[in-house]
């Protein structure tokens, strides 16, 4: 696939097809050429034929983490600009997605201008709120929850086991409060 070095392209790794399609029919207006995959499999086979300057990753892909494919865009393309896109945003996942190499990280339902607006910031706002809601238990509890499952690359067994719960309990409290 040849395509002009003025086209910008994207790559949308998620896996929730009607977004996916969504996201890409909006880029695609702007002026984009996008490759849509929906794993970190069918990344890799992406990145063996086109080389983006952007990408979109969906944070939970299934029952995978998409920070694997946020590590492995970083390590192919490190001038790359990277946004990470969350239904459940926490404190844990922008930290690590950060370590790994995303440039931004949103949470859902954003926009294709949230997301385009993402692309173009190179510095972080110093002048940014820092006296934000506090934190409910709840929240704290579920974060404190996605922190162990991401640790353990969303092993649920071994999430419980570090979190002190059973199995079961947890993945009850998972099927209340989906990760997306």
């Amino acid at each position: 696939m040849t395509v002009s070095p003025l086209v910008p392209q994207l790559i949308i790794v998620e896996d929730d097809p009607a977004f996916a399609r969504t996201l890409m029919r909006s880029f695609e207006r702007r002026g984009y050429t996008v490759s849509l995959a929906d794993s970190h499999d069918e990344l890799l086979g992406l990145l063996d034929t086109v080389t983006p300057r952007f990408a979109v990753v969906d944070l939970k892909l299934g029952g995978a983490s998409g920070l694997v494919c946020v590590q492995t865009l970083r390590a192919r393309h490190a001038d790359m600009k990277i946004v990470v896109l969350t239904g459940f945003a926490s404190i844990a996942t922008a930290v690590e997605a950060i370590k790994l190499g995303a440039d931004y990280y949103l949470a859902k339902p954003s926009n294709t201008d949230d997301i385009e607006a993402a692309f173009t910031r190179d510095d972080g706002d110093p002048n940014a709120p820092v006296d934000g809601r506090q934190s409910s238990i709840k929240t704290v509890e579920w974060e404190h929850i996605h922190q162990t499952l991401v640790e353990t690359g969303f092993n649920i067994s071994e999430a419980a086991r570090r979190l002190g719960m059973h199995r079961r309990t947890l993945a009850r409290k998972l099927e209340k409060r989906q990760l997306r």
